[in-house]
């Protein structure tokens, strides 16, 4: 029995490991659709489709599955219509919250976000009701790991940015929304490891959360994030250092 009982350990632990693999991969392909579509299929030429293929990899998605997506998002595939939906909601204290989804069917993804934001305390809101409360701002995550900071923000300057802060294992690199692509090319040719690249919807002010209510807060993104059409976040949500000691 003994023998048994680990064997079905084993197998509903891989089916686990399968299920989340899958999810990635399946965020993975939407985001390399999404890519080619809008700046075509050479990843040369479009610095937003080599980032999702270098997300892709990170996460060991096959390579056949990365170039059926370039292709289903040229055309040269058949594959689904899909779309980048934005939408805005509230958390619990009113938090502000932006989500931006990749899907293929907008009635589904809508009924599920609003499911799961209720059950969270918070809920949908009207278009425009929350996005003025933002900043849209070109942001590159670049490794740090080896990186002279000096050395880098003579390279960040000259790019045009406006702003450098470390931040745990990575440099942010802030700018005009306009500069994204520039800034993500000019770092990369350069030798830098990029490890993001995105339009980061900064909040014009913050709320200041307490262990309590940052523990709700945070519940509530990984679930939202865990859903298979949902790319990113944004939050006007704000965490003390002392707060996130506290929650490990």
């Amino acid at each position: 029995m003994a023998g048994h009982s680990h064997s079905a350990n084993i197998r509903h632990r891989k089916a686990a490991v399968d299920a989340k693999k899958g999810a990635a991969f399946s965020k993975h392909a939407k985001l390399i659709m999404t890519a080619a579509r809008l700046g075509g299929g050479d990843p040369a030429m479009n610095p937003r489709l080599t980032l999702a293929i270098d997300k892709a990899r990170a996460d060991n998605m096959p390579k056949d599955k990365i170039e059926r997506a370039i292709k289903k998002g040229t055309g040269e595939l058949e594959g689904e219509q899909i779309e980048e939906i934005r939408y805005e909601a509230y958390g619990p204290g009113g938090v502000a919250i932006l989500i931006d989804a990749i899907t293929d069917n907008r009635n589904r993804s809508a009924s599920d976000l609003r499911h799961l934001l209720e059950k969270h305390n918070g809920r949908l809101a009207e278009s425009g009701s929350v996005a003025w409360m933002f900043n849209a701002r070109a942001l590159v995550e670049v490794k740090a790991e080896d990186v002279d900071e000096e050395k880098l923000f003579e390279v960040v300057t000259e790019l045009g940015a406006e702003d450098l802060e470390r931040a745990g294992d990575v440099f942010e690199v802030f700018g005009e929304a306009t500069l994204l692509n520039e800034l993500h090319t000019g770092l990369r040719d350069r030798g830098f490891h990029v490890e993001r690249a995105e339009l980061a919807m900064v909040p014009q002010t913050t709320v200041v959360l307490d262990k309590d209510a940052a523990e709700k807060i945070l519940a509530m993104f990984d679930a939202l994030e865990a859903h298979d059409d949902v790319d990113t976040t944004h939050s006007n949500i704000e965490i003390p250092d002392e707060v996130l000691a506290e929650l490990g």
